[in-house]
């Protein structure tokens, strides 16, 4: 299990700096994320994703629930009046909850690409102004060591906080 560590980097150099030393501490690259204001992260730097940008883990799994419920709903009507002449069995809810939890998914998702991760509003501003914003996967049995290296080698950079642990991250 991981957790996603959030610091905010004054500038370029102090995120490539850091970058270098995560690495050496064998924080996978695939771990960390960076972001900045449009066009001045380099190529060479893990930027954020698509997945992390915007809301979309968030949109899809409200989708599924909803999804779910309104398909179960549906199966469970279609059961109980079925067409004239047809015979539904229970096996028509689960197939209808699945439907409805997929399309939910799909929709909600679609739907959730077009708003930024509410996660990362609070450092907007200090983006655009110029700061860089460092997210971090650390495994949980390394969190304190990783933190007080941060702390310990730039006492200057900003803690943004912890999210809570995750199962395995891609």
């Amino acid at each position: 299990m991981r957790r996603r560590v959030y610091y905010v980097l004054p500038n370029i150099p102090a995120a490539r700096a850091m970058l270098d030393e995560l690495l050496l501490a064998r924080i996978e690259e695939r771990h960390i994320h960076f972001m900045a204001r449009e066009g001045t992260l380099p190529k060479d730097m893990p930027d954020c994703s698509f997945v992390i940008k915007t809301d979309l883990i968030h949109g899809a799994q409200l989708g599924v629930v909803i999804g779910g419920i309104v398909g179960f709903l549906a199966g469970v009507l279609l059961v109980l009046m079925p067409p004239e002449g047809l015979t539904m069995r229970t096996a028509a809810i689960l197939l209808m909850a699945l439907g409805g939890a997929l399309f939910g998914a799909w929709a909600s998702g679609m739907n959730a690409c077009a708003i930024p991760n509410k996660k990362l509003e609070k450092y907007a501003d200090r983006i655009q102004n110029g700061e860089v914003l460092m997210m971090v996967d650390v495994p949980l049995r390394r969190i304190r060591e990783i933190e007080e290296m941060i702390a310990a080698r730039h006492p200057d950079f900003s803690f943004g906080g912890e999210e809570p642990p995750m199962l395995a991250f891609p």
